[in-house]
């Protein structure tokens, strides 16, 4: 599995529950979702695309771009 990181304009507790709720929605192809509100990153653990991963994050209608693989 990859670790795709993306940059989310995250402002509180709320935009990061946003984040893990539609996350959530992809069930078991997302293996883990690490969020840093201080950073303003999440970090998502899938065998899915950073376009597919993308695609969900923007569902929170926050922008988001994407960093890039984690290492």
């Amino acid at each position: 599995m990859t670790v795709h990181e993306f940059k989310v304009e995250m402002t509180c507790g709320g935009c990061a529950s946003a984040v893990e709720r539609v996350l959530g929605k992809l069930g078991d192809k997302v293996e883990k979702v690490n969020i840093n509100l201080e950073d303003r990153t999440v970090s998502v653990k899938s065998n899915l695309s950073s376009d597919e991963l993308m695609e969900q994050l923007r569902k929170t209608g926050k922008s988001t771009t994407y960093v890039g693989v984690k290492k």
